[in-house]
């Protein structure tokens, strides 16, 4: 599931669009890929028929885990005071990412300069998930 290099990670609990937003991320970020999806099949006791029992999306090398909760037993939703944090190489991928993840979110901050930072901003995606997007 994680790569060797990796034994912390996040994982994102879903209330049934799991496979949306992981559709999503691999529109917004160049770089993200599917590694797996496994799909609750019928039946099954603990989850709902067609959704995410877990999928696993990488960013470089990176990451990210997906699940869908039962609808009988749905997730808390997502709050900005837990955010993923997104360095971009350059203008254009900070640029890529903030367009990407602010359609049908909110700008919650910036784009601004920080510090030394040349460009941050604080979004909330449509799925409520909250991301830190900076150039350095």
């Amino acid at each position: 599931m994680l790569p060797q290099n990796q034994r912390l990670s996040t994982f994102l609990t879903f209330n049934g669009n799991a496979e949306e937003a992981m559709k999503f991320y691999e529109t917004v970020f160049p770089d993200a890929k599917r590694v797996s999806l496994v799909l609750f099949g019928a039946n099954e006791p603990n989850g709902d028929e067609g959704k995410v029992l877990n999928g696993t999306l990488d960013f470089s090398g990176q990451r990210l885990l997906f699940m869908d909760m039962q609808a009988a037993y749905p997730a808390p939703a997502f709050s900005w005071s837990t955010s993923l944090f997104v360095t971009c190489s350059c203008e254009a991928d900070f640029d890529l990412v903030f367009t990407g993840l602010s359609a049908d979110g909110v700008v919650m901050m910036g784009p601004e300069p920080v510090g030394n930072l040349r460009k941050c901003t604080w979004v909330t995606d449509k799925f409520g998930v909250t991301w830190q997007i900076v150039w350095e």
